[in-house]
């Protein structure tokens, strides 16, 4: 890996990418993408479908991915006067689990007190009051929602909510008032992983969104464990570098690593087979628990790690990861793993063979 350098600069982690090779879809097949495969040690790059990742696992083999759930936290909720407010729900609050930060568009004019609409495809309407106004870690103003009794939140989210995908994933309905009810299904459906199990994320683990549920079954037939954790992505997985690569800090989100998570992780690292993270939210929860090279259990922990050059990794030893924003902590922290100079030459190649990057785009293997 690389030396770690005197001075992190944001430009030392920065690549120029044609808006093109953004994906703005999702493949038909998950497992159709493509997969650019690092190995570290025979310092080659290898072009394959998502799908042959076989071939480069081996029986004992763990992998290890986030199960947490997006929840549909995108919200279109109507004032009184007419005007539209775009809510993004982040976390409940510990007061009231009723009770939402929120992010939003349009909040110049509202007022704690006020009531906000919001209506599903069917015509039912629901109410929201804003409760309070603060400030969140990243300095911006954030509304506490309260969506009514606790117990149907999450009902409601399922009749109203939409997929919270990222800024740069352009749908009609973030041009205009009224949201297309085709464009919610699809995203719900494929914003998401086929092992999602536990509500709680606002962003989706997306290096998990390539696998299908017969490639499980065929990893599990060559011998290669599939375990969880938890790790519930939180909106600052996209909050820009905006002071040096060294000071960043990373909003605090909650994980969980069950006991047989931990014990087949550590059986793996005693008999010297491999532990591969599924995604940035995996490697953090593995490396936040890991202790001298054991992976301890966690419930409802939080971490808010930031890897980057110089981490001493513990615990994961190959990475699956999708492609990542110019100069964003995850970028970071893939250089941290693979070496600055190997990731920014991937990147160039797969810029070059027009990978698709981002959320719904291609992904890596480092070996």
């Amino acid at each position: 890996m690389d030396k770690q350098e005197t001075a992190l600069e944001l430009k030392d982690f920065e690549f120029e990418l044609p808006p093109e090779l953004i994906a703005q879809e999702p493949l038909a097949e998950r497992d159709s993408s493509r997969l650019l495969v690092i190995d570290r040690e025979e310092n080659t790059l290898k072009h394959v479908q998502f799908k042959d990742i076989l071939s480069f696992l081996k029986a004992g083999d763990i992998i290890v991915a986030n199960d947490t759930q997006v929840i549909p936290a995108k919200l279109y909720a109507r004032r009184k006067s007419g005007g539209i407010v775009k809510l993004l729900l982040i976390k409940p609050t510990t007061a009231s689990a009723a009770v939402w930060e929120t992010m939003a568009t349009a909040t110049k004019r509202l007022k704690v007190g006020e009531e906000l609409l919001v209506e599903s495809s069917t015509g039912k309407i629901y109410s929201l009051f804003l409760k309070d106004m603060t400030t969140g870690p990243d300095g911006f103003k954030r509304l506490l929602v309260d969506l009514g009794d606790r117990e149907s939140v999450f009902e409601i989210l399922k009749d109203v909510g939409y997929a919270p995908l990222p800024p740069y994933i352009q749908r009609n309905q973030d041009k205009k008032d009224e949201p297309e009810t085709g464009e919610r299904t699809r995203d719900l459906d494929r914003y998401q992983t086929v092992f999602a199990k536990n509500p709680g994320a606002v962003a989706a683990p997306t290096a998990g969104l390539h696998f299908t549920r017969d490639l499980i079954n065929q990893l599990a037939e060559q011998g290669i464990e599939m375990h969880k954790i938890t790790l519930h992505v939180g909106p600052g997985t996209f909050k820009p570098i905006s002071t040096s690569v060294d000071e960043h800090t990373i909003e605090a989100e909650t994980y969980t690593i069950s006991a047989d998570t931990a014990a087949a992780v550590n059986a793996a690292k005693k008999r010297g087979s491999r532990v591969i993270a599924v995604g940035t939210t995996s490697l953090r929860a593995l490396e936040s628990a890991g202790k001298d090279g054991v992976l301890e259990a966690v419930e409802d922990g939080s971490t808010s790690l930031y890897v980057k050059p110089g981490h001493d990794f513990k615990i994961v030893d190959s990475l699956i990861t999708n492609f990542h924003l110019s100069g964003s902590s995850l970028l970071v922290l893939v250089t941290a793993f693979a070496g600055r100079q190997a990731t920014l030459r991937a990147y160039k190649e797969a810029v070059e063979q027009r990978y698709r990057f981002y959320s719904y785009g291609d992904a890596m293997l480092i070996l």
